[in-house]
């Protein structure tokens, strides 16, 4: 059994990664979480073991953020160099388990970072299942925040209503109180049910700080870096994150392409996501549908969201073997 916190040296920069096998020949599977600055590996590593049975379980703090905050130069923060962090982080996975491919899992922004990385580096990646996934990031927010002003006036509550005005609609994807604003207007959604059908009444991020401290995934040293990391990094990659248009970015992937999305999903709007498949090309995309939830699937449906990834990938995993790749 191997349960290994570690530092890998990506970019320059020590980041730490969690890895977690009960066998080392089974295919590695890659969880690149969201935010960006919301590291997920203490969900990965305590909710989700069942997927030892088919996989060797990798989650990693990205750069700015938790184990990998310190000595994160702000400057370094862009998307770019993220794709190519997890580029070589899917590299020394491939050289430390003698693999050709891995797969990668993206959820929220990780699905927008995770798509960078599929469609840079094919040639590392068997296939690629982004989830709460990233299309536009203009229209991203717009759709979110007439969702979450329609809910408030349906439900005829003035001080929402109030609230939501004063945020104001986004501008190109940016609120005009920046991070601020984009959370007051999150914590709105989460009320309304457009985050998940099963949490009405928690903040945006209060849940999952919640299970964070539970979990104790994280040294003091990662809790201060999540803390510091989850103010820095937004800032640093708004712009970006605003500017984000996967279909004219990364038409045309080589890579099998799925995406798991739940169809309560307004903080990343599921009516996004079926035209978004269809202007990308893939030798194989397949969108499933979960019909019981919100942006995150595998918190919401996790025996469904297992089931697939298993049934999806462990196919794939065999036709290419069968083809002479190690996966």
């Amino acid at each position: 059994m191997t349960d290994e916190i570690l530092k890998v040296r990506l970019g320059g920069l020590r980041q730490k990664v969690h890895i977690k096998s009960g066998d080392e020949s089974k295919p590695v599977l890659l969880f690149i979480h969201g935010g960006p600055g919301g590291p997920n590996r203490h969900l990965i590593m305590t909710k989700h073991t069942d997927l030892l049975d088919s996989f060797t379980l990798v989650a990693y703090d990205q750069r700015g953020c938790g184990g990998s905050f310190w000595g994160c130069k702000p400057k370094s923060l862009t998307l770019d160099r993220h794709v190519d962090d997890a580029g070589e982080l899917a590299a020394y996975l491939c050289e430390r388990f003698g693999k050709d491919k891995i797969f990668a899992v993206g959820g929220s922004w990780g699905s927008a970072l995770g798509a960078g990385f599929a469609y840079r580096y094919p040639d590392l990646v068997a296939a690629f299942v982004g989830f709460g996934q990233v299309v536009n990031g203009a229209e991203n927010e717009r759709v979110s925040f007439e969702y979450t002003l329609a809910q408030a006036e349906k439900a005829g509550n003035q001080k929402d209503i109030a609230a939501l005005k004063r945020v104001g609609p986004p501008v190109k994807g940016a609120y005009q109180h920046g991070v601020r604003g984009a959370m007051k207007q999150r914590d709105l959604l989460t009320k309304y049910g457009g985050y998940s059908p099963n949490n009405h009444d928690d903040s945006y991020f209060g849940h999952m700080v919640r299970e964070m401290l539970a979990a104790h995934e994280y040294s003091f040293g990662d809790l201060l870096g999540l803390l510091l990391g989850s103010i820095i990094v937004p800032l640093a990659m708004m712009d970006e994150i605003s500017d984000a248009d996967l279909a004219t970015h990364c038409p045309h992937f080589a890579v099998p392409y799925f995406i798991f999305h739940g169809v309560y999903d307004y903080n990343t709007p599921a009516p996004l996501v079926e035209p978004f498949l269809q202007k990308i090309t893939a030798p194989h995309k397949e969108l499933v549908w979960f019909e019981h939830s919100g942006h995150n699937p595998m918190t919401d449906e996790p025996e469904q969201f297992e089931s697939l990834l298993r049934e999806k990938l462990l196919r794939i995993a065999e036709a290419e073997r069968e083809k002479g790749v190690r996966v």
